[in-house]
Formats: C-alpha cells, sequence, structure tokens
C-alpha cells in the first residue's frame, strides 16, 4: 500500500509527510523538482517527477497507490494561476485517482468557503469539495483556518526587527493550528472508517485576533510593534486596478483573500466531537501562546548568544598584547 502526498514540500505537507513516514507509511511524493525535495528522499520518501497543471504526469505517479493526501496549493511566489493550480490541477488529480482505484482521498479545504463566492481561492475550494464528493472516491475533506507557522513571518519577525506589521479593516479572529497537529487529523482519517465520506472542520483550540498575536509577540519579545493599518478599501481599490491587466489577475484573486480576514466574522468552529471521532486528545493539541512562546525563546536564547560573542570578539580586538606596548615604550 502506497500513500502518494501532494504538495509535500509545502509547510503542511512536508509535516505531513514526516508523520506518514514516521508513522511506517511507504510515501511517495509528487514533486515538480527532485533537487528542491530532496530533503523528503533523505526522510525516506520515494520522489516522482509531475506537476498538477500537467495531467500526463499524473499516471505513473498513481501507479500502485491506494491513498492521497493532497496538501497542495498555488503559491504566492508562483507564475501560475489559483485557477490554474487551485481548480484545474485539483479536477485532474481528482480524475487521475478515480481512474487509478485509489481507496482514499484526503483533501485539504478552507473553513467557511461557502461563505464568500466572491473570493476566488474561497469559491474554488467550495466547487473542488462538490466535485470530489461527486466523484464516487471515498473521501474525507479537512476544512482549515490558518497554519501558526505564517504567524512567525506575519507578526513575530517584523516586531523583532522593527519592521511595520499590517493588520487589515476588522481583524478577523482565526483559530490557528500548528500544522503537525494538522498531519495528525490527515494521517487518522486514513484509518478509521467514520471519517470515510465527510467533512470535517480541523482549526486550533480558540480563535485569535491581530491584535492578540501582536500583544503576546510583544510580550515574550520585549518589544514594540510599529501596527501600520491598511483601510479595506484603499486595498479593494488596488484590486480592481489590478483586474485591469492580465498580469495582474493572480496578485488580485490573492488580494481578495484579504475580504475574508477583514470582514470581522472569526474563522473558528467546535470541535469537541471531532476529536472524539478520530480519537484524538484535544490536550495533546499546541495552542498558540505556547507555540509563540517556544518560539521567542529559541530565537531571544540565539540573540543573546551571538550579541555575547559579538562583544567578546570586540574585547578581544581591543585587548592590547605585550609585544605592542612594548614597541610603543621604544618608540618613546
Amino acid at each position: 500500500m502506497t500513500l502518494l502526498i501532494v504538495g509535500a514540500t509545502g509547510t503542511l505537507g512536508r509535516q505531513v509527510a514526516r508523520r506518514a513516514i514516521d508513522e511506517g507509511y511507504k510515501v511517495r511524493c509528487l514533486v515538480r523538482s527532485p533537487k528542491k525535495a530532496a530533503f523528503l528522499k533523505e526522510w525516506g520518501a520515494e520522489l516522482v517527477r509531475g506537476d498538477l497543471c500537467y495531467p500526463q504526469t499524473l499516471e505513473a505517479a498513481l501507479a500502485g497507490v491506494t491513498q492521497v493526501i493532497d496538501a497542495s496549493t498555488s503559491r504566492a511566489t508562483d507564475s501560475l494561476t489559483i485557477k490554474q493550480v487551485d481548480w484545474d490541477g485539483k479536477v485532474a488529480l481528482i480524475q487521475a485517482a478515480k481512474a487509478a482505484g485509489v481507496e482514499r482521498f484526503i483533501f485539504f479545504s478552507i473553513l467557511d468557503a461557502d461563505k464568500y463566492p466572491n473570493v476566488p481561492l474561497m469559491e474554488i475550494k467550495r466547487c473542488t469539495e462538490l466535485f470530489l464528493a461527486e466523484s464516487g472516491l471515498n473521501y474525507t475533506i479537512l476544512r482549515l483556518a490558518g497554519f501558526m507557522q505564517g504567524l512567525i513571518g506575519q507578526y513575530g519577525i517584523p516586531i523583532l526587527e522593527n519592521q511595520p506589521v499590517w493588520v487589515t479593516g476588522a481583524s478577523s479572529p482565526v483559530a490557528y493550528m500548528d500544522t503537525q497537529d494538522i498531519a495528525k487529523f490527515a494521517l487518522r482519517a486514513l484509518s478509521v472508517p467514520e471519517t470515510q465520506k465527510q467533512t470535517f472542520p480541523v482549526v486550533g483550540t480558540r480563535a485569535w485576533s491581530a491584535e492578540e498575536i501582536i500583544n503576546i509577540c510583544e510580550r515574550l519579545s520585549g518589544k514594540d510593534a510599529r501596527v501600520t493599518r491598511m483601510p479595506i478599501g484603499l486595498l479593494r481599490g488596488v484590486q480592481g486596478l489590478l483586474r485591469c491587466f492580465q498580469w495582474g489577475w493572480n496578485v488580485a484573486d490573492r488580494l481578495a483573500f484579504t475580504e475574508v480576514l477583514a470582514s470581522g466574522k472569526a474563522l473558528n468552529a467546535p470541535m469537541d466531537e471531532v476529536y472524539t471521532v478520530f480519537g484524538l486528545d484535544k490536550q495533546q493539541t499546541a495552542t498558540v501562546e505556547n507555540y509563540l512562546q517556544e518560539y521567542f525563546s529559541r530565537i531571544m536564547k540565539k540573540l543573546k548568544e551571538l550579541d555575547y560573542e559579538k562583544n567578546k570578539t570586540k574585547k578581544q580586538k581591543n585587548k592590547k598584547t605585550p609585544f605592542k606596548q612594548s614597541s610603543k615604550v621604544n618608540s618613546q
């Protein structure tokens, strides 16, 4: 039995791959660049070159595969559009998995995708959920809210480096979850019969607003944040302008997601029943406070070490040797 992981080099996908390998699964990863995915091979995964946007590459990748976990999504740095990857690519993958006789298919969606028809990524996720449900595959859909890992780049690093922290509109509280915990649910879904042909929210222990996250980061770092608020009206204007140019469509689609984060509506859902179905312990799920505390403890310790080494080197350079002193005396 082989498990194919799509998007295994991403923030979430690599955690799914790591856990699957640790749990003894025979893991195969669909990758566009084997060189960039070399760490997956070192972990013990089989690498197969392929691309969702080139459906002809999927048949070989799915040969002998019984289970698929799809953690892929378009990236901000990609030249490809959201539609190309998150719709056309997903449709091709689902169809190829069906043709290959895949027994289980795990798909990551976004919480409340059906409530934002004008946000391209949300609407595409909603449509993909429907397409997967009607495909005939034995699926499980996990609806996520946000990754704790994203908090570091959005809040942690800017505050440490005294850079602006951008906050948009009325900040929507988000129930962030550690990708390691999300990986637990994905792998457990493969073996729990009650998850078959079902959809579940998979979110953190509580929802956090941008202001609350900033307060935690300030307290743990000992630094004040430079908060800059971006009016949602301005972002809408920029988004509309970008849609006037073909090269700006992809950026405009991504900016549209700010409507979700600035709506003021919490991205959160009850999880007690989900934990029961999956047989997981909520007490073992990482919290935002603990996650950020661990990060700042490591980074502050490292900064102190670097500062100590810097001062030590500086003192050594300033210290005069006996030879220099005697030379100076003789010259007098």
